[in-house]
């Protein structure tokens, strides 16, 4: 079988894209007996690292719209990994539960696996470069919104 040629291989954003899906899909399989979608586990481990944090601080950290923020809380609250406590007349706080502690001590215990997983593929200046550069496209992709 002949191999194929592939102008799409000289491009960054193909290229980037093949690699998301890899780890995604390695990340997915990571936490599958969770039963949660990698947007809750990313909010879960937010508020975990955040007590006391309000739902669009962490949409706004995870760059997730408050409409698509509802449903995610909602999901946490009734699962009882997370709570909501009144901070003043009006506010909201976010805060995990003792449950929620530990389903996200677990998850970062299975995300460091799957980190060392790709992370040991990489030399530690490519590594370093990657999490340097990977931040200044996303910044550019923020500026381009503006």
């Amino acid at each position: 079988m002949a191999v194929l040629t592939n102008a799409l291989d000289k491009l960054l954003g193909y290229q980037m894209r093949r690699a998301t899906a890899v780890l995604m899909t390695d990340f997915v399989r990571t936490l599958s007996d969770f039963d949660m979608r990698p947007a809750e586990v990313t909010t879960l481990l937010v508020i975990a690292e955040n007590p006391d944090c309000s739902q669009s601080e962490v949409g706004e950290a995870l760059a997730i719209k408050r409409a698509n923020m509802v449903p995610i809380i909602a999901r946490l609250i009734e699962r009882g990994l997370v709570a909501r406590t009144r901070v003043d007349g009006r506010s909201l706080a976010l805060r995990v539960t003792d449950k929620g502690a530990d389903l996200a001590a677990e998850a970062w215990r299975r995300i460091g696996v799957h980190e060392a997983r790709f992370r040991d593929r990489l030399a530690a200046a490519d590594l370093e470069t990657v999490l340097t550069v990977l931040p200044t496209l996303r910044s550019a992709a923020q500026e381009s919104d503006e």
